[in-house]
């Protein structure tokens, strides 16, 4: 089990891309949140497998069909079992 933050900019709010992200982290069961930065970034923490966080993460890369992701990183720590679900945070 791993943690990671991820941050994505771009062509990247207001195109759905955190409901996007909500159900990508559902179908991979992982937990935590995504918000939406002031900077025009989408911030995600994610805690769960660390081969399931890999696929998101490269979903996450294309993002959805309105979106256009100009880049994408992410950065790993260890598991804390802070969440309980995956939420859009604002």
């Amino acid at each position: 089990m791993k943690r990671a933050e991820i941050l994505v900019n771009g062509l990247v709010q207001g195109v759905g891309f955190r409901y996007f992200v909500v159900r990508l982290a559902e179908k991979f069961g992982l937990k935590g949140y995504t918000k939406n930065l002031y900077t025009g970034e989408v911030y995600t923490v994610v805690e769960g497998e660390l081969a399931m966080i890999e696929e998101f993460f490269n979903k996450i890369k294309i993002g959805p069909s309105h979106a256009d992701v100009k880049n994408a990183s992410i950065e790993w720590s260890d598991f804390q079992n802070e969440f309980t679900k995956f939420e859009v945070r604002y």
